[in-house]
């Protein structure tokens, strides 16, 4: 008999916040779901339970195999190498993958937008947008005010350009399905390097999206760097939920 973690599949959304706040990494996201990898892996202190946002783990008592460090070391090492495997058999980088930045749209571009397009003009100032492309040095992000979305708003909030996007750096992504620690270090090492003023969390209501402003404290947190941050929430049907300054 020894203390463990239980995780509830019905209360868990599989934001996968748990995930990094593990040390020995006996949690993963596997088919949308947090799960135990081990129970070996388990110390059963429970580092994990803070960052639940849906309450779906607990620390219970029931037999189960001893916490094993020696295992957790030797499992550690062995994901460390699967992922610098994968690195080195990764595909080729995309070629639109190539940094670019845009010049506002000038009064004749403005002109000769069509007619069925109505007023509306792009203010995207960069490419690429997805977090996973950007890399923390790209010259568009010094000094930049940051607008980090969720990739389901665009398709809910019809005016995001006009609204949110004028005169900000955007980055997009899924707290959901993407890597949680990919994420993490990703907006550490830009937050290190690039001087980032404020921060605007574009997330929908869904409870998957909650994960994107932890993500930016804990971000934060490992650069040691204090952000003003606004999450905005967005409906499902495309309306401003909320405004909060985090």
């Amino acid at each position: 008999m020894r203390k463990i973690i239980e995780i509830d599949e019905e209360l868990c959304d599989g934001c996968g916040q748990c995930v990094p706040a593990c040390a020995e990494g006996a949690i993963e996201v596997i088919d949308g779901k947090a799960r135990l990898v081990a129970e070996k892996y388990c110390d059963g202190l429970g580092a994990c339970l803070g960052e639940c946002p849906t309450g779906a783990l607990r620390v219970i008592e029931r037999e189960a195999e001893d916490f094993d460090e020696q295992a957790v070391e030797e499992y550690l090492k062995e994901k460390e190498q699967a992922e610098k495997v994968a690195e080195e058999f990764a595909a080729p980088a995309c070629p639109s993958a190539r940094l670019q930045t845009f010049a506002p749209v000038s009064a004749c571009d403005e002109a000769n937008i069509p007619t069925s397009q109505g007023s509306a003009s792009s203010a995207l100032s960069h490419w690429p947008v997805q977090i996973h492309l950007v890399p923390p040095t790209a010259p568009f992000l010094k000094d930049a005010e940051l607008l980090i979305v969720a990739d389901c708003v665009p398709i809910a909030y019809p005016t995001l350009h006009q609204d949110f996007i004028k005169g900000k750096v955007v980055l997009v992504g899924c707290p959901k399905f993407d890597d949680i620690p990919q994420y993490i270090q990703k907006f550490a090492d830009i937050f290190k390097s690039a001087n980032i003023k404020s921060i605007t969390a574009l997330i929908m209501e869904v409870p998957c999206c909650s994960g994107l402003p932890m993500i930016v404290k804990k971000a934060m947190e490992m650069a040691g760097k204090e952000i003003p941050v606004e999450q905005v929430v967005i409906s499902t049907r495309g309306q401003v939920l909320k405004k909060a300054t985090l």
